[in-house]
């Protein structure tokens, strides 16, 4: 994948997101808000995804990266699955969306893809951890609409998981302009612009929080701020 100014900043952002969220809970102390489930799903989309390190060297800056999002994430579980205090302060009763119903449809549509494509055994993980990254945030927005408010830091790691995956979408219309034999897979384009979606209602009260300056709330039933 070529390198453009898109791509680094979605890079940035999503490396940014990992910090704040680390940052959240050291400087917290607790894992209220924070849900173990969408953790434990993107661990599964790196791990799935990036089974190429083992197999080939793209470059260091590459590697780096993908090393990063994985250790980096299998930390925050480790914290919050093991470690006091936020063993404790996680509230498993919060979060309680079943990974399963995240897992199987994407398999499933992932061998769907394989089979027409007539992928191979890495393709087909890699299909497979596009489809689940999609939905993965869906445990987090979900615990943040029953937490209601919402930590400022929570509130930012959010904002920008949601950037980095809205400017990799500007890194795929600036490639399919200015690289003559891009290669267009409507399956990535696809589950990014899901992805993305699912962000808008959180951007919206986001945006609205700091504009207004009060306190930043999701919408149980009514309005979101007060």
């Amino acid at each position: 994948m070529s390198m453009n100014i898109f791509r680094f900043a979605g890079d940035m952002s999503h490396v940014f997101s990992i910090i704040i969220l680390l940052l959240r809970l050291h400087v917290a102390k607790n894992a209220n808000g924070v849900s173990l489930k969408t953790q434990e799903l993107f661990l599964i989309v790196f791990c799935t995804r990036y089974l190429d390190l083992l197999i080939r060297f793209i470059s260091l800056y590459n590697s780096a990266m993908k090393i990063l999002y994985i250790g980096s994430t299998a930390a925050i579980i480790h914290m919050i699955r093991y470690r006091e205090p936020y063993r404790s302060t996680y509230d498993r009763s919060q979060d309680s969306f079943r990974l399963e119903f995240a897992l199987i449809p994407c398999l499933v549509l992932a061998m769907i893809t394989s089979l027409i494509r007539g992928f191979g055994f890495i393709e087909l993980f890699w299909t497979f951890s596009i489809y689940l990254e999609a939905v993965a945030i869906l445990p987090q927005l979900i615990v943040l609409q029953r937490y209601s408010v919402v930590e400022n830091l929570t509130g930012h790691y959010i904002f920008f998981l949601g950037a980095y995956r809205g400017l990799y979408i500007l890194n795929w219309i600036y490639r399919a302009y200015t690289e003559k034999h891009y290669h267009h897979d409507y399956v990535v384009y696809a589950c990014g612009f899901v992805q993305t979606a699912l962000y808008a209602d959180f951007f919206y009260y986001y945006f609205q929080s700091k504009y207004y300056g009060g306190t930043f709330s999701l919408p149980t039933s009514s309005a979101g701020f007060k």
